[in-house]
């Protein structure tokens, strides 16, 4: 069961790949068009939510990144549990490699997006957002260019953005939190209390955790705390038995119900609101300045550099093994892919260039889209090389 899950979550990140590309690309084509202040007016367009003492206005685009996307940490919190108890992640052997390259990938993209901003003009403050991998955009671009990839291989990727999520998610907590609101965060911390004791009941209504994950979120919104950490923390308390004999756990319940709504619909709808961005008002000194540089050059050079570089040597000092099946090749251009940050870096950077104006944005997001599609287009090429000499030779068991 635990392969079989693992499989059908590829399936279906593959899947909305093409989705998320196609929502970005309307995105970027609306706000350059000659109705782009339509667009800009709909995502900033406020709205407001009132419930008893619960009273939020956020605009569109702030409610699909503070709503919505913690239901994707939800689920990716709930992947990870499964994974860590059940799946790919329960082995040390499966485990060393694949979170020794996503630090890799995260150090060292981090340290070329630093060399790039310390001197005049840049954010160095902005590095976070250079450190994330699109789990969707990646697995895509797999399955487009490299239908014949070892299986090892993909799930190796889905590990490392698995183990990618939760350092993005540390970096959240540890750099974005605002000043906490004591009441609020006892009410984050007392609602968790109630759905871990809620864990226990194996016969709970469903509607029950459904409650109490939006009951969470309300305190986390009000609380200062960034709400991808609710939706990381709810997921910790979702029990991986099941409620009756014969049945599929509660854990594997939500993420089969609520994973194709999040790839696509609400990740889609992240990156049609948070994508956009005018050329207009990008000269060629705004183009070439330090955020956008760095971004792009952290993406497609620190992280398959990183990702790689780790995994050689995690595998030459035998600390892991390569991924069975798989040639060096092969792994080059997956590491190579993993420079599609896209939507996590798009929603990492929304906090970390807050404040910066519509410049600053724009900036961010060109530097994430360049460096995503140039990572997109270096790793197809490379994979498209390798499963040419695949194609070309007996498959070798001892790869």
């Amino acid at each position: 069961m635990a392969r079989r899950l693992t499989l059908d979550f590829l399936k279906t990140e593959s899947g909305a790949g093409l989705l998320l590309a196609l929502a970005a690309a309307a995105a970027v084509a609306w706000a350059n068009s000659p109705w782009a202040d339509r667009y800009f007016a709909l995502v900033a367009t406020p709205i407001a939510v009132r419930l008893g003492d619960f009273a939020q206005t956020r605009s569109l685009s702030g409610w699909v990144a503070d709503g919505l996307m913690a239901i994707f940490f939800l689920v990716v919190g709930m992947e990870i549990k499964f994974e860590v108890l059940r799946g790919e992640l329960s082995s040390p052997r499966r485990l060393a490699l694949p979170v020794l390259a996503a630090l890799g990938g995260m150090v060292v993209p981090a340290l070329v997006y630093m060399a790039v901003n310390l001197g005049p003009r840049g954010v160095p403050s902005g590095w976070p957002a250079a450190t994330a991998t699109d789990i969707a955009f990646a697995l895509a671009a797999l399955a487009i260019v490299a239908p014949r990839l070892p299986s090892a291989l993909r799930v190796f990727l889905l590990t490392l953005a698995i183990a990618d999520d939760v350092g993005a998610v540390a970096l959240i907590a540890l750099l974005y939190t605002a000043k906490l609101d004591p009441a609020a965060t006892a009410g984050v911390g007392l609602a968790l209390a109630a759905l871990a004791a809620l864990s226990r009941w194996r016969r709970a209504p469903f509607l029950f955790y459904a409650v109490g994950f939006v009951v969470v979120w309300g305190f986390t919104l009000q609380s200062g705390l960034n709400t991808s950490i609710a939706g990381i923390a709810c997921a910790m308390t979702v029990p991986v038995g099941a409620r009756r004999a014969g049945q599929d756990s509660v854990l594997k319940f939500f993420m089969d119900s609520l994973h194709p709504y999040v790839a696509y619909a609400i990740l889609p709808l992240f990156a049609f609101t948070a994508a956009g961005f005018s050329l207009g008002g990008l000269g060629a000194r705004e183009i070439l300045s330090p955020v956008p540089l760095g971004l792009a050059l952290a993406l497609l050079i620190g992280k398959p550099v990183g990702v790689f570089g780790f995994s050689l040597a995690a595998t030459a000092t035998r600390v892991a093994r390569k991924p069975a099946g798989g040639t060096w090749l092969e792994l080059f251009g997956v590491s190579l892919v993993c420079g599609v940050g896209f939507t996590v870096s798009l929603f990492i950077g929304g906090l970390a260039f807050h404040g910066a104006g519509r410049l600053g944005q724009d900036q961010l997001r060109l530097g994430v889209i360049a460096g995503s599609l140039l990572a997109t287009l270096t790793g197809a090429a490379v994979l498209a090389r390798a499963q040419a000499l695949r194609a070309a030779r007996p498959e070798d068991p001892r790869q």
